[in-house]
């Protein structure tokens, strides 16, 4: 048997989330379908993050066994057939058989989209969460500093997260979390983007500080009252959890190699979301 790791990008407005669920349509769902039409064989992928509804991704990745001749780089062509048009192979390797994507240590990068307007640009309607006024990226900007670095998130975590179930360790990293804003002259409107790389993430957290974010975008909070969030480990003193249709996992880079051509696929560059 030889394990196939493919990098997969995808639109997840029509789908429950990535991982597989009885009777509702997701992404691990259609992958599985796809490659067990290709091989013949009964597949069931593993994957590395497993979004939730609605959020997007352009790298994700997951891995199956198989038994399968084909060559481990024209997986991501021979799939194109079986694959509705909202789910693409990016690219896919051939990697240890004990290659686990989410068992290695890796750094994740999210990004969530604001459109800021007095309408919403048709164009960014499944991808960008729409706000009617304009936001304060500078004081965004200043909040953000609060959270990088080694931190409790417990007050940015869905409390129905496993993890926090368990009594397990909220305990993240974030390496950095920049804020830019790119104005849309056709629609007098400005795309708000939050760009944030951690070791990983707690269910809902990213959308969660995104919520928080905007409160301060806003003017409802100054900057510093993110620190006092952080601190309290209370999601009921964060802000609210942001629409999925902003969020997408934007790269998964694994910091130790599973083989000699990870960089190929990967580049430089529990649910979590």
């Amino acid at each position: 048997m030889r394990r196939i790791r493919l990098k997969v990008a995808y639109d997840g407005t029509d789908y429950c989330g990535f991982q597989a669920q009885p009777e509702v349509s997701t992404i691990e769902g259609k992958l599985n379908l796809a490659i067990s039409a290709l091989t013949g064989e009964e597949i069931s992928v593993i994957g590395a993050s497993r979004t939730d509804s609605g959020v997007h991704a352009l790298g994700n990745v997951a891995v199956f066994d198989t038994a399968s001749a084909i060559p481990a780089d024209r997986f991501m062509y021979a799939l194109l057939p079986f694959l509705p048009e909202d789910i693409r192979i990016v690219s896919s390797d051939e990697v240890e058989a004990d290659w686990h994507p989410r068992k290695n240590e890796c750094i994740k990068t999210y990004r969530y989209t604001i459109y800021c307007g007095p309408v919403e640009n048709p164009m960014l309607r499944r991808a960008a969460m729409f706000y009617k006024g304009r936001l304060d990226t500078e004081k965004m900007s200043e909040a953000a500093a609060y959270l990088i670095g080694e931190h409790d998130f417990t007050s940015f975590a869905n409390p129905s997260s496993q993890v926090l179930i368990s009594g397990g360790d909220a305990v993240r990293t974030i390496y950095s979390l920049d804020i830019s804003e790119e104005t849309d002259k056709a629609f007098a409107g400005s795309k708000i983007c939050m760009t944030i790389k951690g070791s990983g993430f707690l269910y809902n957290m990213v959308r969660i500080i995104a919520g928080s974010l905007i409160n301060v975008g806003r003017g409802h909070w100054e900057p510093e009252h993110i620190r006092t969030v952080l601190r309290a480990k209370d999601r009921r003193l964060a802000g609210p959890t942001a629409e999925a249709r902003g969020l997408m996992l934007m790269d998964i880079d694994y910091i130790r190699l599973g083989t000699e051509n990870t960089n190929e696929i990967h580049g430089s560059s529990g649910k979590t979301d």
